[in-house]
C-alpha cells in the first residue's frame, strides 16, 4: 500500500471522455474513487489538466506563453471546482495555487501541505509549475517530488501504456511495465519526457491507469496490478 500519492488527473476526469465542461455523473463517480482510497488514511495529492475547459496550445493567434497561461487560469477553475465538489461530499479538501491570490486558494506552503496531507485532508494544486512551457504532467512530478509521494498516479482513459496510441492503432501493444529510460528513448507520449526525467532522477515510481474504470485507483494504491508501471 502506498501511503502518500499524487494523483494526475486529466480534464476528461470531470466532463467524461471526449467532453468539455463538467459532467455530474462522473464527478459523483470520482468523488466515489477517491472516498475509497482516503478512508484507507491514504494522503492524497491532486493534480488536475484543464482540457474540459481549454487547451491552450489549442487557441490560434496567442503566443505560446499567452496560451499556456490561459491553461494555467483554466487548472485553477477546475481545481477550485473540484474542491468544492469534495467538500460538498463530506472530504476535507483544499485547493492551492502559485499564481496571483485569491482568497478562494491557499498559498503554497510546505509545512502547511505536510500538515494537511498528514492529517487527510486532500490537496489540489492548481496553476500547473506556474511557468509557461511546462505541462500539467510535469507540475504533477514536481509536486511529487516536492513532497514526498510514494508513487505518482496518472489517470487516463485508457487501461496503462501502450506502444502506440491504440485508438488510433490496432497493431499498439500494452506495456505492463518500462524503465523510464526506455520510455524517454520510445517517445512514449503518455507523459512529457520532463517529467519522466524528473521522475527517473527522484526514484519516483509512476502508475498509468483507466481513471473511468471502477475501483482502479484504490487497486493500484493498495499495491494490485493495475495499469502499466514506470521505474527506475
Amino acid at each position: 500500500m502506498y501511503k502518500r500519492v499524487l494523483l494526475k488527473l486529466s480534464g476528461e476526469a470531470l466532463s467524461g471522455k471526449d467532453s468539455r465542461g463538467f459532467e455530474v455523473e462522473r464527478l459523483q463517480f470520482l468523488v466515489k474513487q477517491v472516498k475509497q482510497v482516503v478512508q484507507e488514511r491514504t494522503q492524497l495529492g491532486i493534480v488536475v489538466g484543464a482540457g474540459n475547459i481549454v487547451r491552450g496550445r489549442e487557441i490560434s493567434g496567442m503566443s505560446t506563453v499567452s496560451a499556456d497561461h490561459v491553461g494555467m487560469l483554466g487548472t485553477m477553475i477546475n481545481s477550485l471546482f473540484l474542491k468544492d465538489t469534495f467538500v460538498r461530499a463530506g472530504l476535507k479538501s483544499v485547493a492551492l495555487s502559485h499564481l496571483p491570490s485569491s482568497p478562494a486558494f491557499h498559498v503554497m506552503n510546505y509545512d502547511k501541505v505536510n500538515e494537511m496531507l498528514d492529517s487527510g485532508t486532500v490537496v489540489i494544486f492548481s496553476g500547473g509549475t506556474s511557468l509557461p512551457f511546462f505541462t500539467t504532467d510535469t507540475a504533477a512530478a514536481m509536486r511529487a517530488i516536492e513532497f514526498g509521494a510514494n508513487v505518482l498516479i496518472k489517470g487516463t482513459k485508457v487501461d496503462g501504456i501502450y506502444s502506440a496510441d491504440p485508438n488510433k492503432n490496432r497493431n499498439a501493444k500494452r506495456i505492463s511495465r518500462i524503465t523510464f529510460t526506455e520510455a524517454i528513448d520510445k517517445r512514449l507520449e503518455i507523459m512529457d519526457t520532463e517529467a519522466f526525467s524528473l521522475c527517473r532522477r527522484y526514484n519516483i515510481r509512476i502508475i498509468v491507469l483507466n481513471m473511468f474504470g471502477d475501483g482502479n485507483l484504490y487497486d493500484a494504491i493498495m499495491g494490485k496490478d493495475v495499469g502499466s508501471i514506470v521505474e527506475p
